[in-house]
């Protein structure tokens, strides 16, 4: 390959080398492998040497099967894809939609290393082509065009994402560290719009909503926004 050339897909090549002694492993089982290593130790302690390592043989046996750590991470990132169950389309899109985003911010809260390789290697395998074919059937008939439902698509997955790291880097707390600061401030003056902004929130006890718990909410009217109101 030369450089700058695009490395083709794994997903393009065959299972395993076609040289060499009869196959004792296969893709799914070194990216379980993989995988199994990620979620107790963090994504940093996934290497070749470690995954071989816990399926009992030699790092270069598994080159056999995955040509780098890239790949390798490729094939976790769409392992969890897989773990997205679809319920059938129940006739309101946006409903399925959300639906969807949630199983999605779901596995990201399984798999705390993911938020980082959805973010920074997003990769586009079988599971992740299921993912988009059911999307695009629950979008079926809808009048968006394809660029609006691909948009649309990207911003399920990127929402999802950001909910993830947001919780991974301090969440609730973080949220009440920031209003307590807001309080403190609003009361010097020197912010009279935010403050005639935040005189409008209903009574109750103050404190900080939790943006987890809003994620269906925030999600549905974002897409209302991209793909229009939901059909009355």
């Amino acid at each position: 390959m030369t450089t700058g050339e695009p490395a083709t897909s794994i997903w393009l090549r065959p299972e395993r080398a076609a040289v060499g002694r009869p196959a004792q492993r296969s893709r799914a089982e070194i990216t379980a492998a993989a995988i199994a290593i990620a979620d107790a130790d963090g994504l940093k302690a996934v290497s070749m040497r470690r995954v071989a390592a816990q399926l009992g043989t030699g790092a270069a046996s598994l080159y056999r099967y995955v040509e780098t750590r890239d790949e390798l991470l490729d094939l976790m990132t769409d392992a969890v894809g897989g773990e997205i169950t679809f319920a059938e389309p129940g006739g309101d899109w946006l409903a399925d939609l959300v639906a969807m985003g949630e199983g999605f911010l779901a596995g990201l809260r399984r798999h705390r290393w993911l938020v980082e390789l959805v973010i920074t290697r997003p990769v586009l395998g079988p599971n992740g082509l299921a993912m988009l074919e059911h999307f695009l059937t629950v979008l079926r008939g809808h009048p968006a065009d394809v660029l609006t439902k691909m948009e649309a698509f990207a911003m399920l997955n990127g929402m999802a994402a950001q909910f993830a790291l947001h919780e991974q880097t301090g969440g609730s707390a973080a949220q009440q560290r920031n209003a307590a600061y807001l309080q403190h401030t609003l009361a010097s003056g020197e912010h009279p719009r935010l403050a005639e902004l935040l005189s409008q929130s209903p009574p109750g006890p103050p404190g900080p909503v939790d943006p987890a718990e809003r994620f269906g909410d925030i999600l549905a009217r974002v897409l209302s926004g991209l793909l229009g109101p939901r059909p009355s």
